[in-house]
């Protein structure tokens, strides 16, 4: 499961879409369907990269427009991990101006794809190696990671390390945005997180506790039925940041289920997740 979200959230968006499922929609077809390139999008340049960090060698996928400098962007994918849907949605971020690096931010355990043909988060043995895998990522191994991650990044010489940097993350990789924020706050100026589990909790280590630490300006698009079964968070969230005196942008996007916002989600909703991803673009134009 994707942090504090329940088996029922995480299977209705993970549990019937296995790799094959989706390569019968028709596979990247698919996806530039619903994922159409931006007006006037720049050309690109893309690549597989790995990266050194302290707990190993991590696996990743870098794209960044084909010319000049940019601001930096870190991914951090849901449960699911680094395919082809993330693919394409870094691909459609750099052809909005913005260099992008989307981490297999389960390095430790498996190289990226980490589902293998068939499989789905709604089998027993896949759900159990994708949450003991998620255990070895605490707060602590995650904010190594990204300060391993931004330091690379600002090594591209398609970086532009004067602007400041963004990061987004998907279910599970909410609250490593939030991670990233405290741990890069010299870099980091924005953060998104979609559908993100476990953003404050009554744990010591709850991310909503590391706002004091960040410099950035956030974007939050809860699903709905993520909402309903737990509404105080994003209240805690929302007087957090304003306690911080830093924006944030907190909405429930109505008629959504966990796991709304990837085109290879079971619960996608594409008019929601379009407006989703409006809202981030004017987020980075305006802080980035």
């Amino acid at each position: 499961m994707c942090d504090d979200l329940t088996q029922a959230d995480n299977e209705r968006a993970f549990g019937t879409m296995s790799r094959r499922d989706f390569g019968g929609l028709g596979g990247a077809a698919a996806l530039a369907m619903f994922l159409p390139a931006p007006a006037q999008a720049k050309a690109i340049k893309r690549r597989d990269v790995t990266i050194a960090t302290p707990d190993g060698i991590a696996d990743a996928y870098f794209v960044a427009p084909a010319a000049g400098r940019h601001p930096a962007v870190l991914v951090w994918p849901d449960i699911m991990g680094l395919r082809p849907a993330f693919r394409k949605m870094a691909d459609r971020l750099a052809q909005s101006g913005y260099a992008v690096l989307t981490v297999n931010q389960f390095y430790r355990s498996a190289k990226a794809p980490i589902m293998a043909e068939g499989e789905n988060f709604g089998q027993p043995a896949v759900r159990e190696r994708l949450m003991g895998w998620r255990k070895l990522m605490p707060p602590e191994a995650v904010m190594r990671d990204a300060a391993a991650f931004g330091a690379w990044l600002d090594k591209q010489r398609e970086v532009d390390v004067k602007r400041g940097m963004g990061t987004t993350g998907y279910c599970m990789g909410g609250p490593m945005t939030m991670q990233t924020a405290a741990t890069l706050p010299g870099r980091v100026r924005a953060g998104a997180s979609f559908h993100g589990g476990g953003i404050a909790t009554d744990k010591p280590d709850s991310p909503h506790l590391l706002v004091p630490k960040m410099k950035a300006s956030f974007l939050f698009a809860v699903a709905e039925n993520d909402d309903k079964r737990n509404p105080q968070e994003k209240e805690t969230v929302r007087a957090a940041f304003a306690a911080a005196g830093l924006p944030a942008e907190i909405e429930v996007y109505a008629g959504t289920l966990h796991g709304w916002c990837p085109p290879d989600s079971q619960a996608y909703n594409q008019v929601q997740a379009e407006k989703a991803w409006g809202r981030l673009l004017a987020l980075f134009g305006k802080t980035l």
